[in-house]
């Protein structure tokens, strides 16, 4: 009897070190414009310096992120939404505005959650896959926002209405200042990668 709680002491013990070592990735990609001297052979990006991407790895290798689908529109608008959730691997998430996903500036956040907040993240996701819960506009919802909105629901950053989520998190420096304030109080790893140099990347 004395060895079977033995046993079933050393189980639950590994579960709760399973629990507390998952983890949320929320990978960044900083925005850039090609140096004057580099214009000829580098590539503008969308948004330029104030630009980039973000998205939340949950699963290893898959990048789920929120980007435009059909045309771009100024004003969101509840029908005829033109977003959608996707999944990208490193690779597609780091040259989704063009450039070489080895030479880009990035940085990833990494979120200890228990295994209930990963179970919720799965869900929410899977909903959101199969249909956006909103439109992707320039005054709206857009890839940093929709990011927050995530983590908002997980409780990990306060909740916010959709229409306040968009004005506070506007680009992805807003909730990266956010994220990177969080996890310097939390001790929660930070990776960085420096960018080539024939851009001038956007800064912290």
């Amino acid at each position: 009897m004395q060895r079977i709680l033995i046993i079933l002491t050393c189980l639950f013990s590994f579960c709760s070190l399973a629990q507390d070592s998952m983890y949320l990735k929320v990978h960044f990609l900083y925005g850039s414009k090609p140096l004057k001297k580099y214009k000829s052979t580098d590539s503008k990006w969308f948004g330029g310096v104030l630009g980039g991407h973000v998205g939340i790895e949950g699963d290893s290798g898959n990048i789920v992120n929120f980007v435009p689908y059909g045309k771009f529109h100024w004003v969101d608008k509840k029908e005829n939404v033109h977003s959608k959730y996707t999944v990208h691997s490193y690779q597609g998430f780091y040259s989704i505005l063009g450039g070489n996903p080895d030479s880009v500036k990035k940085a990833v956040v990494y979120i200890p959650v228990t295994l209930e907040k990963k179970h919720k993240f799965d869900s929410i996701t899977q909903v959101y896959l199969k249909k956006s819960p909103y439109d992707y506009a320039f005054i709206g919802m857009r890839c940093g926002a929709a990011v927050y909105e995530i983590l908002g629901q997980l409780t990990i950053l306060p909740a916010y209405s959709k229409k306040k989520t968009y004005r506070k998190i506007f680009y992805p420096k807003k909730l990266r200042k956010r994220l990177f304030k969080k996890a310097k109080k939390n001790n929660w790893l930070i990776t960085r990668m420096h960018g080539s140099k024939k851009r001038k990347w956007e800064k912290d």
